[in-house]
């Protein structure tokens, strides 16, 4: 069958930088593409390129749709040809209802003009074909991130298009969202409609992908019909060795408890009924807590509240040790020892126009102060051993953390909490949108906290991630707890069930 969509020999380059390096990729029609690669790789540049956010002229090589030469100079040529983008970043306005944001820029109208009755009959079609139950007149700031991302791909639904890119589709999507998303993928594919999927969940990508392309430093290493490979061939070809152990958890032999949380009953604000309830947990010295549920169960929010930053509290208390945690600001947090690393990184982790090390220090300014100025020698010291021991690809400190990698990002921001020298440390889906790799590495540094005698707890989605690197987990649901397990007794079975609701017997330990 011949391509719809081709790329050839292409080259792009930044300034001291290669981002693609004659890379060649090409799409058929009914085809789910699949394109993996560490951060870095090149993915997100070249379909950049594909899309016209990168224009014609300012890269080497051809683009071909139809089998003829074609030139995006803008993101509108290509989605004028039936090209429809789904990046990371989503692109909606949070002040418009859903029903305005699905149509921006394609409205409904009659006789000149806008027909608000389509609109909010073609919305609730639309919202109905991804599977999600709110009403069009929902205002975008009240939903959720993984309510969010359906919008954007009921809006990508929406126009007329051929060729439907979609890049970390799944990274804040609860479990049946997923699976909606998939099965509307699929019948995308029967209707002749072209995908390209990115994704770092490899599970997704062998259930979905006909044809999967390996990127690896901006080159391609290899593209493979799915039927004819698996994991630890695709794995190989992302990072160029072998992986043998994706989850290398040691045996941990936990001390003293460091944070324990009694009988927390907590709302939004001080009018509003309790989102979280009756919440008890503890975590102890080179110990790693899981804490796992379905999107809505009040993950985000109670590491937020621990660190002072979301929240109501109606009832209960948390310790630092034997010492209540009385102040409720992430000043105090930090100030008491725990330090957060939040799942929206770029939302409240860092400042992305700023350079590394300003990032880096941010959260510790108050411990290199000297007198009423910051030493920045010190600063200087300490900046630079966080980056050296994260393995930060970057030219060096001052490089902006804007042009960096999703996975160096991540290191960024869990370098900033470091840097805190916390004795607990709140990792909120801290490998959400990054590659393998980089995975890998977050993983030996929760192994490096514990063997330090730090306390983590780690909030993820994922629940292989969960059984793998915790020694104890929690599960929530709606606001309460509603299991707690053991690593021994803890099955993918068992947390699902406890995730929705369903009543287990508890291991303690």
């Amino acid at each position: 069958m011949s391509a719809i969509l081709q790329a050839s020999a292409i080259t792009k380059r930044f300034p001291g930088v290669v981002a693609l390096d004659r890379v060649s990729f090409d799409l058929v029609p009914g085809e789910i593409h699949a394109l993996c690669g560490e951060n870095g790789a090149g993915k997100s540049t070249l379909i950049k390129l594909l899309s016209g956010l990168h224009p014609a002229g300012s890269f080497e090589g051809e683009l071909f749709l139809d089998q003829k030469p074609t030139s995006f100079h803008r993101v509108t040529d290509a989605q004028h040809s039936g090209i429809a983008v789904i990046h990371q970043e989503l692109a909606l306005v949070g002040e418009l209802t859903v029903a305005e944001n699905l149509f921006l820029g394609n409205e409904r109208r009659r006789r000149g003009f806008l027909d608000w009755e389509k609109t909010w009959t073609d919305a609730r079609e639309l919202l109905a074909k991804v599977g999600l139950a709110i009403s069009p007149d929902t205002l975008v700031r009240d939903l959720g991130i993984g309510q969010q991302q359906l919008v954007e791909i009921a809006k990508a639904i929406a126009r007329d298009m051929r060729i439907l890119i979609l890049d970390e589709p799944t990274a804040a999507l609860s479990e049946h969202e997923v699976q909606t998303l998939l099965n509307l993928l699929r019948e995308l594919r029967a209707q002749g409609i072209a995908c390209i999927y990115i994704s770092h969940k490899l599970e997704e990508v062998f259930a979905l992908a006909d044809r999967i392309t390996v990127l690896r430093d901006g080159a391609t290493i290899a593209t493979i019909n799915t039927a004819e490979t698996d994991k630890t061939n695709v794995i190989r070809h992302m990072v160029g060795r072998e992986i043998s152990q994706l989850f290398p958890r040691h045996i941990s032999h936990p001390g003293a408890e460091t944070l324990r949380v009694s009988n927390l009953v907590v709302a939004p604000s001080a009018d509003e009924k309790p989102f979280l309830n009756d919440i008890s947990l503890h975590v102890r010295a080179g110990e790693v807590l899981g804490i796992g549920g379905l999107m809505g169960a009040g993950r985000t929010e109670l590491m937020m509240h621990l660190f002072g930053a979301w929240g109501h509290r109606l009832q209960g208390e948390i310790f630092m040790g034997d010492q209540p945690l009385q102040n409720r600001s992430p000043q105090a947090a930090l100030d008491a020892g725990l330090a957060l690393v939040s799942e929206d990184r770029k939302r409240y982790g860092l400042i992305l126009d700023e350079s590394i090390g300003f990032n880096f220090s941010l959260s510790s300014i108050r411990n290199l102060l000297r007198g009423l100025l910051i030493d920045q020698e010190a600063e200087a010291h300490a900046n630079q051993k966080y980056f050296d021991d994260l393995q930060v690809k970057a030219p060096s400190l001052e490089t902006t953390v804007n042009t960096l990698s999703g996975g160096n990002q991540q290191k960024v921001v869990i370098g900033k909490a470091l840097m805190t020298e916390p004795k607990v440390i709140l990792l909120d889906e801290p490998t959400r949108g990054i590659d393998v790799g980089a995975k890998l590495e977050v993983y030996e540094l929760i192994n490096q906290l514990t063997t330090d005698d730090r306390a983590v707890i780690l909030v993820s989605s994922e629940l292989p991630e969960l059984i793998g690197m915790s020694d104890r987990i929690v599960m929530l649901h709606e606001g309460c707890i509603s299991g707690e397990f053991s690593r021994e007794e803890a099955t993918p079975e068992k947390l699902l069930a406890a995730a929705m609701g369903q009543t287990l017997s508890p291991v303690t330990s």
